[in-house]
């Protein structure tokens, strides 16, 4: 099993109030303090897909910080982790 070297592949989905409130910027904005790679989508359903591969240390701290400065907005998130797939260069916002 290739995992490139210990990082993996976060996929949450957050609901709430996500979706108007510049959670994609804010996002796109903490990545850039963090060694993650990904991407944040605003889903038709008014969730909000975040995609981000790194070493599962690195994520959880940018995780934190999500919740921290967007907290008030979630409602609920959900998560899968899977192998990093690597086929990410930097962070984006994707519509």
């Amino acid at each position: 099993m290739s995992d490139h070297d210990g990082h993996q592949r976060r996929e949450i989905h957050y609901s709430g109030r996500v979706q108007g409130v510049g959670f994609r910027y804010t996002v796109r904005s903490l990545a850039a303090r963090f060694d993650v790679s990904g991407f944040v989508k605003n889903l038709p359903d008014g969730r909000v897909q975040l995609v981000v591969e790194g070493e599962p240390a690195e994520i959880g701290r940018f995780l934190d910080v999500i919740a921290a400065e967007m907290g008030s907005y979630i409602a609920e998130s959900r998560s899968t982790t899977e192998s990093a797939s690597g086929r990410f260069e930097g962070f984006e916002i994707r519509f």
